[in-house]
């Protein structure tokens, strides 16, 4: 038995499952060019959108790419185009979305350069002037006795870019995570987590140091969002952002409510009096009031500028010759806005198309699903699958017991019912009776459940160990798990079965 890769639908909001279909307003969505006319027509016209006809140059010390990753982004150079995907960083890589992420902007690279006779390049951007340093400083594994996650040790709320919060020393992180990794045929990939997470590292560095190495020699460049060039490179489009902080504010609020009115809600909540603008000072980022817009915009380099989620793509576009970005349902959702920014500020909407979306069944887990005859999707339910088993595990002579007072105690009231002919009490009550003794069985059979949970078994223990990997901590898996694991044990073998599977999706989208 091999490891096992199946695509899933992607999950999320009504707005990003209407948005995939097609049904929403038209004017929220940059319409997905069809065949390879359509496609170079896309990809000239975002290429007239540049601040720089030469977009690769400028960029280069940001990208850092090599090998397979930087002749792509050579020959994109040269007359052809890119499409991207992007995350925030996370310790340790993150979870399994952020990899599918950029699997999927290779496969779809690979689909929109065969079909379009174009050179097409891949890139990843690897948001290191994000804040969330919560959810940069946890990634979660599976172990046979359960999920664990493996954290960072405590900061109080730094408030600080990825790219500027220390990763300090992660001795004992590594240690947790070579545990649950056990002994692997593939130990390559622990020694990049090694070199990629020193002490010497920020958070967004590491991240992108290990993002680098896996990735560039499967032809995946990694931008590094916080780099001094990319923020020179889009400084104009956050200046023009900032001249028309009003006008960008009055459209988001507009869109809120077109989006209220068809009975959704906004993704990214806009904040009354805020531009979509931060600028940082002493390392910290603060979002620049409409007050303040025109004047921070006159105050040229003196100043740092960065973009904040709903600008970020329009930067993207103004700065790549992005001709699509491949996004998961929050950033699908939050499209709906971009498009209502990038309109205020008179640039051309980014077009976003939903990644791909998958699950890994590892061989172990597989003989857990075909012992119990179970499948991924059982284990959404967070205790219906222990609840079933534990039933079934109650002993024979218990279960016969049950059902015999259950029995006894229907007899021996319908006993009462028939002897009681003058009706001295009402049906009510022989029927609160009846409910209540059949409550009191029934907590007596949870008891009896419940403890088998507790104390255990082999089938039990067999399950935990499924839901480790297929739900971790209720959350699904591409969402939660760490990917190191997979390829330490897998090695090739995992990407490859993923691009397998990303790239008939990738094809469908052309």
């Amino acid at each position: 038995m091999t490891l096992r890769v199946i695509s899933i639908p992607l999950r999320g909001k009504d707005l990003t499952v209407d948005a995939i279909s097609g049904s929403v307003a038209p004017d929220w969505y940059v319409q997905r060019p069809r065949g390879a006319a359509e496609w170079r027509a896309r990809a000239t016209t975002v290429k007239a959108g540049l601040v720089a006809q030469d977009w690769l140059s400028p960029l280069v010390p940001a990208l850092d790419a090599t090998g397979r990753a930087a002749e792509r982004l050579a020959a994109a150079a040269k007359g052809g185009f890119v499409v991207t995907a992007g995350q925030q960083p996370a310790l340790f890589g993150g979870p399994l979305y952020t990899w599918w992420k950029a699997l999927s902007a290779k496969a779809f690279a690979d689909a929109l350069e065969k079909e379009t006779g174009l050179p097409v390049a891949a890139v990843y951007w690897a948001a290191t002037d994000d804040s969330d340093f919560v959810e940069a400083a946890s990634t979660i594994v599976a172990t046979p006795d359960g999920a664990r996650r493996i954290e960072l040790d405590h900061i109080e709320d730094p408030g600080l870019p990825m790219s500027l919060v220390p990763l300090g020393d992660v001795r004992r992180q590594l240690e947790e995570l070579r545990a649950a990794v056990g002994s692997v045929p593939n130990p390559a990939i622990l020694e990049m987590v090694e070199r990629a997470c020193t002490s010497g590292e920020t958070i967004g560095s590491s991240f992108v140091k290990l993002l680098r190495e896996v990735l560039s020699p499967l032809g995946i460049a990694v931008l590094d969002s916080s780099h001094p060039a990319v923020r020179q490179q889009g400084r104009a489009v956050m200046q023009r952002a900032l001249e028309r902080a009003a006008a960008v504010e009055s459209a988001l609020f507009a869109r809120d409510a077109q989006l209220k009115s068809a009975g959704y809600s906004s993704q990214v909540q806009t904040v009354r009096g805020r531009s979509v603008v931060f600028s940082t000072t002493n390392g910290r980022r603060s979002r620049v009031s409409i007050g303040h817009a025109e004047e921070m915009s006159q105050r040229g380099d003196a100043v740092e500028l960065s973009p904040n989620v709903l600008l970020r793509p329009i930067v993207e576009r103004s700065i790549l010759p992005t001709v699509a970005y491949l996004g998961g349902p929050a950033e699908i959702a939050y499209f709906a806005q971009v498009s209502a920014v990038a309109a205020a500020i008179g640039y051309e909407a980014p077009l976003i198309l939903p990644r791909w979306s998958g699950i890994v069944i590892e061989p172990r887990v597989q003989k857990i699903l075909d012992r119990y005859s179970l499948t991924p999707g059982d284990f959404s339910d967070p205790h219906a699958i222990e609840t079933r088993l534990a039933k079934a595990s109650v002993p024979e002579d218990i279960k016969a017991g049950i059902a015999e007072l259950q029995t006894a105690l229907d007899q021996q009231i319908a006993k009462l019912e028939a002897a009681d002919h003058d009706h001295l009490v009402s049906a009510r009550v022989i029927e609160g009776l009846r409910r209540n003794m059949l409550h009191r069985v029934q907590r007596l059979e949870r008891r009896y459940m419940a403890a088998i949970k507790q104390r255990g078994n082999e089938a039990l223990h067999d399950v935990r160990a499924a839901r480790a990997s297929l739900y971790p901590l209720g959350i699904p898996q591409e969402r939660a798990l760490n990917v190191i694991p997979f390829v330490a044990r897998y090695g090739d073998e995992l990407f490859d079965a993923v691009m397998a599977e990303a790239s008939p999706h990738a094809t469908s989208l052309v």
